[in-house]
């Protein structure tokens, strides 16, 4: 990338909502059916915006562009045609049948710039050797499966070039949803999605293809929580959910939390949670696990009380007095691993965050997470493995984002599924 250093706001703002691809073209449709924006002011305004983008971050002097039926192919025309405003040479490449006296292009005289797939292939590839960029519009959101046999091809010329790929909207032959890939699929090296990021270009396996990822304004109305399946946590967002500290404040109004795991041999996993739980902003941290881990836990943390395991009395006080616990970070799954489990949870009915073995043992039935989320506020936070483990009937679900808010629901409870990304949802609520 020529200038892949330029300070380019992934996302534009902070706070950022995702859409499916069906959310998408449903929002598309109100915007242009009730709301009168026209769908040409809206190819227009994403044709060019993607034009400057691509020409701050490159700099090129030849364009080739693959132009689909869709709206994706009109937003490419209008890329090339700003490019050639700009003194570009462009070179448009049909995946589809399309004019070459189309409107998008005002006027300009393109046709004989225009090759088609499987007909001119020859001078198509000439065309990718002497190219600076590619863009891609051959398919957008609302395509559906493996792309067809003339899709297919021109994504197979285009992942044989070295020439470096930016899609509009998201990946040719991604699902725009669940970022699942039936066929061919474009390898870019910079996605540009227009008015919110699809979900499908967050999740993998299409993350993996996406490259370098920006989102555009380009006209649309203002998203609510209404219009999309969740919000992206970015640093500005995540930020803005901090609390603020009062200047005279104490440890104590400021979070007791209890933590209980770290099985003998196993302290590791204690230390990492009261030192993740400290640098959150936390004021009073204790650790109950073996007595054997006492040495290490205050040799790493100090400032964290410890209460040996051992001592039932001292465990049920201290989940009595805590305002939140985290239960199952190296807790083991055996019997006292389970009577612990059942002391830290018996005490009353802060939130609670279960981890690790505490969902191993959920697992196994020696506790029921319904039950405990009809009785005060529960976070799991499962890896997928230990998901498939607690809902192996919802493992068939056509996405991460499906079983996180099946489970979710089944069980009234909120779901952290940690993966690349990882993802957060509560019943009723967006992701």
């Amino acid at each position: 990338m020529a200038s892949g250093n330029a300070p380019l706001n992934p996302f534009s703002r902070g706070d950022v909502l995702a859409q499916t691809g069906a959310e998408a073209s449903m929002f598309d449709a109100l915007a242009i059916d009730s709301l009168g924006v026209p769908e040409s002011v809206l190819m227009e305004n994403a044709g060019r915006s993607a034009a400057l983008v691509v020409q701050y971050l490159y700099r090129p002097n030849h364009v080739v562009a693959f132009v689909g039926a869709g709206n994706n192919g009109g937003d490419a025309l209008v890329l090339l045609r700003a490019m050639a405003s700009w003194g570009v040479d462009v070179t448009a490449v049909l995946v589809a049948d399309r004019s070459a006296s189309d409107p998008l292009l005002h006027g300009w005289p393109m046709q004989s710039l225009i090759q088609d797939v499987g007909v001119n292939d020859d001078v198509i590839a000439r065309a990718l050797r002497e190219a600076d960029v590619i863009a891609d519009g051959i398919l957008g959101t609302g395509a559906r499966g493996a792309p067809r046999q003339r899709e297919a091809a021109a994504i197979r010329l285009i992942n044989a070039s070295d020439t470096p790929v930016v899609s509009l909207d998201i990946p040719s032959g991604a699902d725009a949803t669940s970022g699942a890939i039936p066929g061919e699929v474009i390898k870019a090296e910079l996605t540009i999605s227009f008015g919110a990021p699809k979900t499908g270009t967050l999740l993998h396996p299409a993350r993996g293809y996406v490259g370098r990822h920006v989102t555009l304004e380009i006209g649309l109305p203002p998203l609510s929580e209404s219009d999309a399946i969740g919000r992206i946590v970015t640093p500005q967002w995540a930020r803005g959910q901090l609390p603020v500290r009062e200047t005279d404040t104490h440890k104590n109004r400021v979070g007791r939390l209890l933590i209980v795991g770290g099985a003998m041999g196993m302290a590791g996993a204690g230390i990492l949670s009261a030192r993740g739980a400290f640098h959150a902003g936390a004021g009073f941290v204790q650790v109950c696990t073996s007595a054997a881990n006492r040495d290490l836990v205050q040799a790493a943390i100090p400032e964290a009380i410890f209460i040996p395991a051992e001592d039932r009395e001292a465990l049920q006080e201290a989940a009595a007095q805590a305002d939140a616990l985290v239960v199952g970070p190296g807790l083991g799954t055996g019997l006292e691993s389970e009577i612990m489990l059942a002391e830290a949870l018996g005490q009353g009915s802060q939130p609670v965050l279960l981890d690790a073995d505490a969902l191993n043992l959920a697992a196994q039935g020696s506790i029921s997470l319904s039950q405990i989320g009809s009785m005060r506020p529960v976070l799991i936070t499962p890896h997928y493995g230990e998901m498939t483990r607690l809902a192996p009937e919802l493992v068939s679900a056509d996405s991460r984002l499906d079983l996180a808010r099946a489970f979710a629901s089944e069980c009234s409870i909120s779901v952290l599924l940690k993966g690349a990304p990882s993802i957060v949802t509560s019943p009723a609520q967006p992701i």
